[in-house]
């Protein structure tokens, strides 16, 4: 049986793992560290995504390599391009079709904040041009190969404006100073959903050579999502400030992280709305309720807690 290739064990590298074992494929995951769930289908092997060689060998008879890497932001410039080229290179050895975990950032501020799949790739920031000049280089390499993007991530395990500056806040019982305008629509992507449409399209011969958007629920506010969680933990809602703009742009003077961020605020102080409708008509897939990741990361607090009592 052809072997499924993973880079990297986030909560989106770890859940297309788990689908696919669960189908009976062998999957192989390649981490620096060699994490990754457990299960009898999945091996686990510490290697650098990287390293072109070792890549290459470790892919071997791959029927798809999943990139689901996710470099710190302020590594993007010096660890992107190396894994792009590696995984590239081993999806042409091996015959592989090259799946990318995608983001939004490619397209920079459009219209309306409105995006669609046939909207301009026109980013103004470093970290959105990085994406975009992987995504070339994966189209001009030859390989088959998509990218499935997706928007702010919810769920367990996943690190976004929900997880980053309204949960801590929520779970201290204090207010929250949201960097954006918590009042904007605003997509939200469960990480199960992008998983899910990585697995479904890599076998799709219809979906090779383009980009596709995950399906994604309506768009609602930061505050909007922070009172449904409040609502279903029974909490009291929280209470969101508005971080003023300059606020980021001033740290980043002297903070990389700060400075990394605010490259990228335009995505909350204007709407920031994807549209998924192509890949839901061309696929047959349809979104996860918001509720549903919401509950996740309840259960995942609940369980942190119970084991630091």
């Amino acid at each position: 049986m052809a072997m499924q290739v993973i880079i990297g064990f986030g909560p989106i590298g770890s859940t297309v793992a788990r689908l696919l074992a669960q189908r009976g494929e062998n999957v192989r995951m390649v981490t620096r560290s060699g994490g990754g769930p457990s299960h009898e289908l999945i091996e686990r092997v510490a290697a650098d995504a990287s390293d072109v060689r070792r890549l290459t060998e470790l892919s071997e008879g791959a029927e798809v390599i999943y990139n689901c890497a996710n470099p710190k932001y302020t590594e993007w410039a010096e660890k992107w391009f190396p894994m792009n080229n590696a995984m590239i290179a081993a999806a042409k050895a091996s015959g592989a079709v090259y799946a990318i975990t995608g983001n939004l950032y490619g397209y920079g501020p459009q219209p309306g904040g409105l995006m669609t799949e046939d909207s301009p790739l026109a980013a103004t920031g470093r970290k959105g041009r990085i994406r975009n000049q992987m995504w070339q280089d994966a189209l001009d390499s030859g390989v088959r190969t998509f990218e499935a993007r997706a928007s702010d991530y919810v769920g367990a395990g996943a690190v976004g404006v929900f997880s980053s500056v309204l949960l801590p806040a929520i779970r201290a019982g204090r207010a929250a100073w949201a960097p954006g305008d918590v009042d904007a629509p605003h997509t939200f992507t469960y990480t199960g959903d992008m998983a899910r449409t990585l697995v479904e399209l890599a076998r799709d011969d219809r979906a090779w050579g383009r980009a596709w958007h995950v399906p994604s629920p309506k768009p609602i506010s930061i505050r909007e999502l922070a009172h449904r969680y409040c609502d279903l933990t029974g909490q009291p809602h929280l209470k969101i400030h508005k971080l003023p703009r300059f606020v980021m742009h001033t740290a980043g003077v002297a903070v990389p992280m700060a400075r990394e961020m605010a490259e990228m605020d335009y995505q909350f102080y204007a709407p920031f709305i994807l549209d998924s409708s192509l890949t839901e008509r061309t696929f047959g897939l349809t979104p996860t309720d918001v509720e549903i990741p919401l509950r996740e990361t309840a259960t995942e607090a609940d369980t942190t807690a119970a084991r630091t009592m």
